[in-house]
């Protein structure tokens, strides 16, 4: 079975899932889409978006979300979310995350495989990689 509108979308889980979304939209430019609190004010569920990119958020222990951990719980990230954006935008990129404070695991660098990019992780652990390098899918 083929999936021609497949779509990724990364769900991750934070302790302090309002504080997380604040700093996205200030180091890494993410935008609020929705943002659901249950009744003690913690986040159920948010979306944001980078251009046409989406990621959705919660806070560990809302909703369903209790056998979730940050990075930060869990002693060290494991899995990495990469990003895709125009080679014209990453040194701006890079350049505004590290005005955040984001801590940079990989400078900014030209890849042999193509396009540019670097990676860094958010307060919580989570490793974000953002580059103009896209995988070549077959048609």
């Amino acid at each position: 079975m083929e999936y021609k509108t497949a779509a990724i979308y990364p769900c991750l889980f934070y302790q302090d899932a309002k504080a997380a979304i604040d700093w996205l939209e200030r180091a890494f430019g993410f935008q609020r889409i929705i943002v659901v609190p249950d009744e003690d004010g913690r986040v159920v569920h948010a979306e944001l978006n980078l251009g046409r990119v989406a990621i959705m958020a919660g806070d560990i222990g809302a909703g369903n979300m209790t056998g979730a951990k940050s990075p930060r719980d869990a002693g060290g990230y494991t899995q990495s979310v990469y990003v895709a954006i125009d080679n014209a935008d990453v040194q701006g990129h890079y350049e505004r995350a590290k005005a955040a404070g984001a801590e940079i695991t990989r400078k900014l660098e030209t890849k042999d495989y193509g396009g540019s990019g670097y990676s860094a992780r958010d307060p919580e652990g989570h490793e974000w990689s953002f580059g103009s390098y896209r995988p070549e899918i077959p048609a």
